[in-house]
């Protein structure tokens, strides 16, 4: 969170600074590059457990039978490829006061000390960039429960009760699906022994990070990170015996909304960040193929697939599923 706290400080000395030397009020292109360089440098985490959160909705397409049901734990590893670990700050932002190369994003190296130019009346000032902290996978578990209704349709939910993770904050899950038999619609290809279905899933994270660092030199205060993941597939899988593969083709999108208070202190210094506040990033919406396979003994079903999208992901599953 210091490092945030970094980029949310020097966004804030700019407003301070060109204040101070300009008789105009800050532009608003420069209020935009501000939000610009903090979403580049939050998103990617952002989009990361959005990806892993849009898994584990599924390892069959044959939706349960009427009062069917299953119970099942997955872990997500969402694996960071390069290309998300850092950002050209030149193409980040659109007007003349930021300028800059390369610079890590929260996923990105921890010692890459990038620097970011600020054009004032005065000069040039240099600020150094907040490094990353070299994240190589984010683990995204999930627990969920579905269960069969009629006409081949079954209805999952995710949940999670607010629960504190160490003296950081805390977090919430919230998320609701469903898949659909689509052969039964379709005559004479639904004696064809495979399954097909339509699932879609919406999972919704709410969490509250305190803003005190380590050391204490930050001022109680909080910031939020909400995240909603949204997932459209068609699956296709064929049962063998005990073994199920399976193959789904989809879309996912997802909002990051990252949020802090009107205003704290860093040190003796007040910093109102009203002009700063309630970044709602850009949405991120990409396909995604998902390859895997079930195994059944009796009542429980083990599962792994990998997800070829932006943001890659490994899973492997545990459950109890009946019918």
């Amino acid at each position: 969170m210091k490092k945030i706290l970094t980029l949310i400080l020097i966004s804030n000395m700019t407003f301070n600074t060109y204040s101070q030397s300009q008789s105009e009020p800050m532009p608003a292109s420069a209020v935009t590059d501000a939000k610009s360089l903090i979403e580049a440098y939050i998103s990617p985490l952002g989009n990361s457990l959005a990806s892993g959160l849009n898994n584990g909705w599924y390892n069959t397409a044959k939706p349960h039978k009427l009062g069917g049901f299953d119970v099942t734990f997955t872990a997500n590893f969402v694996l960071i490829n390069d290309d998300v670990k850092t950002f050209n700050i030149n193409d980040v932002v659109e007007g003349d006061l930021f300028s800059g190369e390369n610079a890590p994003t929260i996923l990105g190296a921890s010692d890459a000390n990038a620097d970011i130019e600020l054009e004032e009346l005065g000069g040039t000032t240099v600020f150094k960039m907040p490094n990353g902290f070299n994240i190589p996978t984010i683990p995204v578990p999930v627990l969920q429960a579905g269960v069969g209704l009629i006409k081949g349709t079954e209805v999952k939910v995710r949940y999670v009760p607010e629960t504190k993770f160490g003296n950081a904050g805390k977090v919430s899950v919230l998320g609701f699906g469903i898949q659909h038999d689509l052969l039964q619609w379709i005559p004479i290809v639904d004696k064809i022994p495979i399954d097909l279905a339509f699932q879609a899933g919406y999972t919704k994270v709410d969490s509250e990070i305190d803003l005190v660092d380590a050391n204490g030199y930050v001022d109680p205060g909080t910031a939020n990170l909400d995240l909603s993941a949204t997932t459209v597939n068609l699956i296709l899988s064929k049962k063998l015996l005990m073994f199920t593969p399976y193959i789904g083709i989809g879309y996912n999108s997802n909002t990051t909304v990252f949020n802090v208070e009107d205003k704290f202190h860093i040190g003796y210094q007040y910093l109102p960040t009203s002009a700063l506040t309630d970044y709602t990033f850009s949405s991120n919406n990409n396909f995604r193929t998902n390859v895997g396979f079930r195994f059944n003994l009796a009542i429980i079903a083990l599962q792994a697939n990998y997800t070829i999208s932006e943001y890659p992901v490994a899973t492997i599953g545990v459950g109890v599923s009946f019918r």
